[in-house]
């Protein structure tokens, strides 16, 4: 999948970027972290930190975290 979004269930922040998502009929696979932030290693290693949301699109080289950021980088570049 080109476009992986590290997500936290319940995590309302990382549930309006998969509503973006979708909106845009955008497909993408989700990697669930672990809740404690010491646990999240996969999302520090691929985005610096441990905080999601995180999404990475692979095709265009693009790493990025904060939700708004996502939503309006799904708005103008992949919907």
């Amino acid at each position: 999948m080109a476009i992986t979004l590290y997500a936290l269930e319940g995590c309302p922040w990382c549930e309006a970027v998969r509503e973006a998502l979708d909106a845009a009929e955008v497909e993408y696979g989700i990697e669930w972290v672990d809740p404690l932030h010491s646990d999240r290693d996969e999302v520090k290693r691929v985005s610096g930190q441990r905080a999601v949301p995180v999404l990475v699109d692979e095709e265009r080289g693009v790493t990025m975290a904060e939700s708004a950021n996502i939503e309006t980088y799904v708005e103008r570049t992949l919907a």
